[in-house]
């Protein structure tokens, strides 16, 4: 089998994030250790659920781009969202659990943390270093934002790359993390009430389940055959239609097949003097100017289609909450 071609810089940026997420995570767990912080050791439990899940997300970037096979017409690329799945699902149980039920042992126990000194040098050393892999990860939504026309943060809601998307959550809520723990921290050290060290460690367990929980769902849309975006399906309409032999485009339905694989099938109304010949020639050019403006797009199949009765209304898809596609906002 031919080795698999993954995405470079997405591989980078999972590489470079578990690799930090792995040296913190040893980092803190001695630091919680020797102080007994529950913000702490949450947040060492954070981070190693971080680094499982970029080990996760790496066998997603490897195993979505093995190539087509008898089995797999369309390719692997959803096999990537099982596991990004199982990634979210990861950091919901491990990190999250561990961080809320730490945080009420805690602040039920009440038990002295001890020395403060080596937490607050492992966390400023940590929020350097999970700074640097934001960094890398906004460049990357960034550069890919530019190359889609569209705002990081449009990019980050719709795009079906969920390795991206995790990295930037994860390396985001790390930060957020730190701030919290050192917040916890600082204030047990000043009342000398371990409340508050609990309650951060808490609320680190709340920041993981809400991240856990929009990658989670995020996958399953892209399991169950997410479209793509709405100005996206616009634009792939018009340069349908723009094409000569092209009368109308009755129904135009995408789907995700893997987060760089479109598959674009449509019902398409051709002009009533095309010709066979026309309508074959129509067809490769539809799919040339598809590919030619979205690189993406790996599957265009048309389909040629009666012209409309007068009385009979155009097919068209439903966006999440049931209204009609053509009357989604843009």
């Amino acid at each position: 089998m031919a080795e698999p071609e993954v995405k470079t810089e997405s591989v980078g940026t999972v590489v470079v994030a578990g690799a930090a997420n792995l040296a913190i995570a040893v980092a803190k767990l001695v630091a919680g250790l020797i102080s007994g912080s529950a913000a702490m050791l949450s947040e060492a439990a954070h981070s190693l659920a971080d680094t499982t899940t970029e080990v996760l997300l790496y066998l997603a970037l490897r195993r979505g781009a093995r190539p087509a096979d008898t089995r797999h017409p369309f390719g692997y690329g959803k096999e990537s969202y099982v596991w990004a799945f199982l990634a979210a699902l990861f950091t919901f149980v491990a990190g999250a659990g561990f961080a809320v039920t730490h945080g009420v042992t805690t602040i039920l126990v009440h038990e002295h943390s001890g020395e403060y000194l080596v937490s607050y040098v492992v966390l400023a050393v940590s929020f350097a270093i999970e700074s640097v892999s934001l960094a890398r990860a906004v460049r990357q939504v960034r550069g890919e934002s530019r190359r889609w026309d569209t705002t990081p943060r449009r990019y980050l809601r719709l795009t079906a790359d969920t390795t991206v998307k995790a990295v930037f959550l994860e390396d985001s809520a790390a930060l957020i993390g730190l701030l919290i723990a050192a917040g916890g921290l600082t204030l047990s050290h000043l009342t000398g009430d371990e409340l508050y060290d609990g309650i951060a460690s808490i609320l680190i367990g709340v920041l993981l389940l809400v991240v856990a929980a929009v990658l989670a769902r995020s996958n399953i849309s892209l399991l169950v055959g997410r479209s793509v975006s709405d100005r996206l399906h616009r634009r792939i309409e018009r340069e349908l239609a723009d094409v000569p032999a092209v009368d109308r485009v009755d129904t135009l339905m995408t789907m995700f097949l893997g987060p760089d694989d479109i598959l674009v099938a449509a019902k398409v109304d051709f002009r009533d003097d095309a010709t066979g010949a026309d309508i074959e020639a129509a067809a490769d050019e539809a799919e040339r100017r598809l590919t030619g403006h979205f690189p993406e797009i790996a599957y265009v199949f048309l389909d040629p289609t009666r012209s409309r009765s007068p009385g009979r209304p155009a097919r068209t898809t439903q966006d999440e909450a049931g209204r009609p596609a053509d009357d989604r906002n843009p």
